[in-house]
């Protein structure tokens, strides 16, 4: 910091440390603006100009250097001054002193706080470029943050000076009025109407401010179309899947009229590509598995005889029949109308399919994603395999090569080896299953490589070549190039939102790698929503349900009230074997973020369940905070995962933490016994040896073999810090 910061940080320091030093505080109080109000008055009429100068002056200071007061002298500004006179002072001083609050923001501290918070700010910072004016706007006519606060922040972006003081002045015009209105109804200091009629405007002026904001945004997006004069729907949903599904569910539930459109299959990714066949896929797998483990059960000798062909017609039969639950024919009975066809928005108001132009008061925008294939040279005229085609498959691969490491690309990567394809799975990053703690992506890896898959880690693809009849992946490892022979090639990868062909380019929607929207699920425009895969930020079908219920609330309900949607407890599971599964952060989060945590280890390998069953193997790992009976994050590795992840889930949800998991009663033999024995690690690692000492000399006096004095010894010592006894958890 140079010469000049200094000595302006020095000033602003002294003067709020003399603030505070001096007790100036009381001065700003409705109690001694009370016992002066006659001696005020009385200079306010014999000086009325130097009265309403001082007071400018020591509100612009006040403002100005973020002291406390700022609301006591606005009231007061309408008691002493009046309405007009108050509004214009406090309107002017307000402003100067926000600005100079501002200016000594962005002098003192802008470039070291963006140098080292830039990406904690990067909201502010998006916000400011994309709309600074009126995203500047919002935050004073509808104060989410407290005024000094938006005067420290956005010193700290590039908004323009004058920019900023213009409109702040005019964002906090009508807030002011309100307030200086108040303080001439508090200037009689006795209960009448209009003082009542004050207390609950300031009450409401917050969302009558929102309103009005609402209404601003909406006049200026809503700007170049023409509104019909009435609509033949409530909703209009596009999309037949998960998200799509559950948002015409709950619309149809409540005797709207919705009309959800679908260009394929009823019930998207999920039931035909997805959750369903994967999953059936992996249990057929599964009991290959425990054939060929024959002998670990006490079986001298077992064997399968099979045809991939029948395995892949029982997945179709599994995705007939659960189908009833997704088709046309059920939903139409829950009053829902369903049409099969390319959607098209032509307006915020319009929806075409075929020939056909309905229009809807809203529109819930539930396209899903597709499979992502890398721009590998010669990857597409190898004709690769994805999760969405792998599924027409009826003769066994020989040889799989499998790009990507992360859930999909795990799953089918363990599936094809059981059925006996000779498998390599190639991930570019260091580990499989990037996003779970390192042990437990060495956890899956090593049951992979027993079962006979080649894990390539750290190997990144170069391009695809076909000679003399035979295809090969070309990988790079530390510089070094290897070829990959191999029959079949299944990209996983991940997965990209379905963004083009129905009409997002038209109206302006913004979309990069997901449909934009806000809290709400609203795109720019206010009747326009979307979830699911399309908008992210989680692609799991559970999370899609849970993202059209709040698209379903807010479009039929959302002029009344609201819901921001609440991503805070997600829940997910990885189906290999082990499954993996979680909630809330896990350790390499923790530490990445910074955040103060402890970690607690139980292994299921000494759980009596999981050895009977001949699964001992995997871990529960809690996090919390050091100190707290509070779970941040759970991970679970081992048989079933997915399913004892569910008490985790219901106590971050509801806020019980580990002491109600311990002493909650679960059958034995269960593998939900390892949540109750991992609170049990945590329990005993809260134990101090004062503790320990205290109960020891205790049992030891109810024997007859200790004196008094030392259980009152050992009862002081609880009064002192203890030490926690082992086992202790690892701090962070």
């Amino acid at each position: 910091m140079n010469k000049s910061k200094l000595l302006v940080f020095a000033l602003i320091a002294a003067a709020i440390a003399a603030f505070f030093i001096f007790d100036l505080k009381q001065y700003f109080s409705l109690d001694y603006f009370k016992s002066q109000r006659e001696v005020i008055d009385a200079y306010v009429a014999g000086k009325p100009l130097q009265a309403g100068l001082i007071f400018f002056v020591i509100y612009v200071v006040v403002t100005g250097l973020s002291l406390p007061g700022a609301a006591i002298m606005t009231l007061v500004g309408g008691a002493v001054f009046g309405l007009l006179w108050g509004t214009v002072l406090v309107s002017f001083a307000s402003s100067m002193g926000a600005t100079l609050a501002f200016l000594a923001s962005r002098f003192l501290l802008r470039d070291w706080v963006q140098g080292k918070f830039g990406d904690k700010l990067k909201p502010i910072n998006d916000g400011v470029a994309k709309e600074g004016a009126f995203y500047l706007f919002a935050l004073r006519l509808v104060p989410a943050f407290p005024f000094f606060a938006v005067n420290l922040l956005m010193g700290l972006t590039k908004i323009k000076t004058l920019t900023y003081y213009w409109v702040s002045q005019l964002g906090m015009l009508a807030g002011t009025i309100v307030f200086v209105y108040a303080g001439t109804q508090l200037g009689a200091f006795k209960i009448g109407a209009g003082l009542i009629f004050a207390f609950v405007l300031l009450g409401i002026f917050p969302l009558i401010a929102k309103k009005f904001l609402d209404a601003l945004k909406a006049k200026k997006v809503y700007a170049r179309w023409q509104r019909p004069a009435s609509y033949e729907r409530n909703v209009v949903v596009i999309g037949g899947g998960s998200a799509g599904l559950v948002t015409s569910y709950i619309a149809a539930a409540v005797k709207a009229k919705v009309t959800l459109i679908e260009r394929h299959h009823m019930g998207g990714d999920c039931l035909n590509t997805g959750c369903v066949p994967s999953k059936a896929l992996i249990r057929s797998a599964k009991l290959l598995s425990h054939v060929k483990r024959s002998k670990e059960f006490g079986i001298r000798s077992a064997s399968a005889e099979f045809d991939f062909a029948e395995v892949m017609e029982r997945v179709q039969k599994i995705i007939k029949d659960i189908e009833p639950h997704d088709s046309v024919a059920r939903y139409t009975g829950l009053g829902v109308e369903c049409i099969k066809g390319e959607a098209k928005i032509l307006s915020p108001w319009e929806v075409k399919v075929r020939d056909k132009t309905y229009t809807t008061k809203n529109i819930v925008i539930a396209a899903g994603a597709r499979p992502f294939v890398p721009p590998i040279p010669g990857l597409a005229e190898a004709n690769p395999l994805t999760s969405d085609n792998v599924w027409n498959l009826r003769k066994l691969p020989k040889r799989l090569v499998v790009l990507g490491g992360g859930p999909i690309g795990s799953e089918l990567t363990q599936c094809f080896a059981r059925f006996g394809s000779e498998v390599t799975q190639v991930e570019m990053l260091p580990r499989i299953l990037i996003r779970e703690d390192p042990e437990v992506s060495a956890l899956v890896t090593k049951r992979f490589e027993a079962e006979g898959i080649s894990v390539l880690t750290n190997h990144k693809a170069k391009q695809v070549i076909a000679e003399n009849g035979e295809k090969f992946l070309v990988v790079e490892n530390d510089g070094v190039e290897k070829r990959i022979a191999f029959d079949e090639i299944l990209c996983a990868v991940g997965r990209v939102a379905n963004l083009t062909g129905y009409g997002l380019e038209e109206l302006g929607i913004p979309a990069q790698r997901v449909v934009d929207v806000n809290e709400y699920l609203e795109t720019i425009y206010p009747n326009i929503f979307a979830c699911g895969d399309v908008a992210g930020p989680y692609q799991f079908t559970h999370t899609a349900a849970h993202m059209a219920w709040y698209c379903a609330v807010n479009a039929l309900f959302g002029d009344f009230k609201k819901f921001k949607v609440d991503y805070s407890v997600v829940p997910w599971c990885t189906f290999t074997d082990p499954e993996v599964a979680r909630v809330g952060i896990n350790e390499t989060e923790a530490k990445e973020k910074g955040i103060p945590h402890e970690v607690y280890t139980y292994g299921i390998d000494d759980l009596d369940r999981a050895i009977a069953d001949g699964e001992a193997h995997g871990l529960v790992k809690v996090i919390t905070p050091p100190g707290r009976d509070k779970i941040l994050g759970v991970t679970i590795a081992g048989e079933h995962a997915g399913d004892l992840l569910v008490e985790y889930v219901a106590a971050m949800k509801h806020g019980f933490g580990l002491n109600k998991i311990l002493g909650t009663m679960h059958i034995y033999p269960t593998l939900g016994e390892a949540n109750k024995y991992a609170a049990g690690v945590w329990k005993k690692a809260q134990t101090t040896e004062q503790q320990l000492r205290f109960v020891t000399a205790f049992n030891q006096w109810r024997l007859g073999a200790g004196g008094v004095g030392a259980v009152m010894s050992a009862a002081f010592g609880l009064l002192g810090q203890g030490t926690k006894a082992a086992p202790q958890p690892e701090h962070h």
